[in-house]
């Protein structure tokens, strides 16, 4: 998982070694957590009495309390407070007890900078999960907007709905396939004075463009052979409400010209009538191409380009919206099982961890599918790395992968201990228990 977005979290640093206590500080401080340090249990008892904290990193092993005691001390007491355990002794005894106790991570020393990192990452969305779940908050969105979201770019998005829905103008989404851009019109209609009117969505790439025409502004009695009555258009099934034109970018030029008439003087032509007729529809457009782009090549008229989009809204790819993928996946999963009247299944912290570092081309859509996929598949009532398809399961950590080799095992430990020390092989060997020469042997090709 790389080391993304400063953090900004709270975080109490306690081990009774003043060298270890600076380094967490230094490394934590440089990804924008707020650290305060403790050298004993009893000292971080009394500063998580006094404020807030997001994390607390503490040692294992130290004086008269030691950090299982603090890890369950928060851990019952206070409900929002992550805690990762940092030890110079670790092994698995030590790792499942500081979790039993509720730790949330566990990091042996030494350490390198984005291990440590990375580590606080993990026990700060395993917080954020934890305490969010699908809370009032996510619920009361998927009511008013019929969608999901806690992040702050979909947060974003839902405030331009309602600004947006108080007026007229015409909006143009944009983003990549499947991020729901279609949910955003709909949420747009919904909130606006035209909801009691039609939402009308057209895609724009999915109709013959010979039939567009037809089709969009409707056609009169003898129109055409087989026209035998008066056909209203898609602007007309929508007139008080919305239109809503998917992938705009594929209408071809003389729908652009037409379509642009529209937007300027209100009244649409049958298709073989001779008198125009009055529309009042709102216009919400959407694309996934780079409409400028297609205007610089020529193939997009700037004029319909400026008519459409009074108001821009970037829908944000599901890589970018953090915590959000989960929520969306526990939606959708529970949905999903739902329909089929048996519980929803369990996303193991693996499962989640492979998800979380997938880059979902196909945005929600493909979270969607898969989701749906797992459900019907599921045998039992957890999902974990084995489930996922073949192209995210090396994404997982790798001790969730395969079993390694012993050798594997140790030149990745040497590795890390050189990385903790710049490539310094004396200190290295110091610190492995080693002399250089076998250090000097163990590091050779193999």
């Amino acid at each position: 998982m790389p080391v993304d977005t400063p953090l900004k979290a709270t975080t109490l640093v306690v081990d009774d070694s003043e060298d270890s206590r600076e380094l967490a500080r230094r490394h934590l401080s440089a990804h924008g957590h707020t650290v305060r340090i403790a050298a004993s249990v009893e000292e971080a008892v009394e500063l998580l009495a006094l404020g807030r904290f997001d994390l607390v990193v503490t040692d294992m092993r130290m004086p008269n309390a030691s950090g299982l005691e603090l890890v369950r001390y928060v851990h019952e007491n206070f409900a929002a407070t992550a805690v990762m355990v940092i030890t110079g002794f670790p092994d698995v005894d030590n790792a499942v007890s500081a979790v039993k106790f509720g730790a949330d991570e566990y990091l042996g020393k030494p350490y390198t900078e984005l291990e440590l990192i990375q580590a606080a990452q993990r026990a700060l969305r395993g917080l954020t999960r934890r305490v969010l779940g699908l809370d009032d908050a996510v619920q009361a969105n998927v009511a008013k907007h019929g969608m999901i979201g806690i992040s702050r770019p979909i947060r974003q998005v839902f405030a331009q709905i309602s600004r947006v829905a108080a007026s007229n103008a015409g909006v143009l989404l944009t983003g990549e396939s499947g991020v729901g851009k279609e949910l955003v019109a709909r949420a747009i209609h919904v909130e606006s004075s035209r909801r009691q009117a039609p939402l009308v969505p057209v895609n724009c790439g999915a109709i013959p463009q010979e039939l567009f025409e037809s089709e969009l502004f409707g056609h009169a009695r003898g129109a055409f052979t087989g026209a035998n009555t008066d056909h209203p258009g898609f602007f007309q099934a929508s007139d008080g409400g919305t239109l809503f034109l998917d992938e705009v970018s594929e209408l071809g030029p003389k729908l652009q010209v037409k379509l642009l008439r529209v937007l300027q003087d209100r009244q649409v032509y049958m298709l073989g009538a001779t008198r125009p007729r009055k529309v009042d529809v709102r216009i919400i457009a959407a694309t996934s191409r780079d409409l400028a782009a297609m205007i610089s090549e020529g193939t997009f008229r700037e004029d319909l380009f400026y008519r459409l989009s009074v108001v821009t809204i970037d829908v944000p790819p599901l890589r970018e919206r953090g915590d959000d993928l989960i929520l969306l996946a526990r939606h959708f999963l529970a949905r999903f099982a739902d329909e089929q009247d048996r519980p929803p299944p369990e996303l193991s912290e693996p499962a989640i961890c492979a998800m979380e570092a997938h880059s979902w081309p196909g945005n929600v859509r493909e979270l969607e599918n898969l989701m749906h996929h797992l459900v019907v598949m599921a045998d039992r009532g957890r999902i974990d790395v084995v489930d996922l398809p073949p192209h995210m399961r090396h994404l997982a950590p790798a001790s969730e992968r395969t079993p390694r080799a012993l050798e594997q095992v140790e030149r990745e430990h040497i590795q890390k201990v050189l990385d903790s020390v710049s490539g310094n092989r004396t200190q290295a060997a110091r610190v492995l228990g080693i002399d250089r020469k076998t250090l000097r042997e163990k590091l050779k090709p193999r």
